[in-house]
């Protein structure tokens, strides 16, 4: 049967633990249907993947446009989905990388302290710990909230907004809106009064001449798209690489062994992360072939970066968490092409640094249930565990 004649819904049932059936069972291109409703063809394999991530000719910013086949109802404006195009068109994108930087002066050691505070904090705590509540997604919102110069205790009301902005929605949710409106409003106002981080140096060229043209719903914008996508990204992938960990005690009692392997293990951790599962979209502006099937101008295609970290011709043992993996760098876990994720370079610092913290105590963590039992959230968010119980 050819890809053509198979229609598949899409996303498949995936709890976050173990690549579902299906994927491996997918031809390289797919015709699927997404939750809105819309035909689409999903691709899997490493090679197809790689081709249409580099190729602009498979655009994102157009997966917005009016009236295009929808992976799932908007959460976010329509013009907030190029984000980083918009980023860079402002002149703005020097601003964010130099925010971004995980060399920047003081961050790694205001990183390792506070990840050693919140260490703390579980001990004091005793058992059972939720270490999502207690770690990783506190750690997170610390982390980019002192990338943005904006208050520790404000980052419960922008957290607040994550699980309706990532979940994906057959139709729109107008809590989605509402939320949008609100964090919009409060990075408006931290531009008045905020003198450090992204926020402060953005303050400083609101007004000049080279950036008259920028207003502040664009310079909000900047800050709330990078707090909200920054740290959904790097607190899921903490707790599936926690989750990872916990239930791989050999290959945890080899890191721990081995702290030098640390930056390898967060490539490999990083590759087989199944946090998100819901492919990213791309539209096709021309007519353009694809693993030997013709795609029209028009159609969406979801790009499934798991099929293609999983891939056995480029990933052999692909199920296989090997620390010692030569190729894991060469994951789609950060995109690939002119969207590559601009924070790669951070994400995986504040992953090295989170693991290791949470490493010295290793020895006394411990799953208090089975994986299996965890409870999973809806939406998005139903790829990462709602709580991580453990005991010390």
């Amino acid at each position: 049967m050819s890809a053509a004649e198979t229609i598949l819904d899409f996303p498949f049932t995936w709890d976050g633990t173990q690549l579902p059936t299906e994927v491996a069972e997918l031809a390289p291109i797919t015709k699927v249907r997404t939750i809105a409703g819309a035909e689409a063809w999903l691709v899997s394999s490493y090679e197809l993947v790689k081709q249409v991530l580099e190729d602009d000719n498979f655009s994102l910013k157009n997966t917005s446009d009016p009236g295009v086949p929808r992976q799932y109802a908007l959460t976010i404006p329509p013009e907030v989905v190029n984000n980083m195009g918009n980023i860079t068109g402002a002149g703005l994108r020097k601003a964010v990388m130099k925010a971004i930087n995980p060399k920047s002066p003081g961050l790694q050691e205001w990183m390792r302290d506070h990840a050693a505070e919140l260490v703390e904090r579980m001990l004091k705590h005793g058992a059972p710990v939720d270490v999502r509540s207690m770690f990783t997604d506190p750690f997170s919102e610390a982390m980019h909230s002192y990338l943005l110069g904006i208050p520790l205790e404000d980052t419960p009301l922008l957290a607040e907004s994550l699980p309706i902005a990532f979940m994906n929605s057959a139709t729109e949710i107008p809590a989605a809106r509402l939320n949008w409106d609100r964090d919009i409003a409060y990075m408006k106002e931290r531009l008045n009064d905020t003198e450090g981080g992204l926020i402060g140096d953005l303050a400083k060229l609101r007004g000049t001449e080279e950036y008259a043209h920028v207003s502040d719903e664009m310079f909000a914008t900047v800050g709330v798209t990078l707090f909200g996508a920054g740290v959904i990204s790097t607190a899921g992938f903490l707790a599936m690489a926690l989750v990872t960990l916990l239930t791989h005690p050999e290959e945890l009692d080899q890191l721990a062994a081995d702290p030098e392997l640390m930056p390898k293990a967060v490539d490999e951790l990083l590759r087989i992360n199944l946090s998100i599962g819901d492919g990213l979209p791309r539209l096709v502006m021309e007519d353009a072939v694809l693993g030997g099937q013709e795609v029209r101008k028009g159609e969406l295609i979801l790009v499934l970066p798991e099929g293609a970290n999983f891939d056995p011709k480029v990933f052999p043992q692909p199920h296989k968490l090997d620390f010692h993996r030569e190729n894991s760098s060469a994951h789609f876990s950060f995109g690939g092409g002119s969207h590559y994720c601009p924070a790669t370079a951070l994400g995986k610092k504040h992953a090295e640094i989170a693991l290791t913290a949470l490493l010295e105590a290793m020895p006394r963590i411990r799953l208090a249930v089975p994986v299996e039992q965890l409870v999973w959230r809806t939406g998005f968010m139903k790829r990462l565990p709602e709580r991580l119980p453990v005991m010390w």
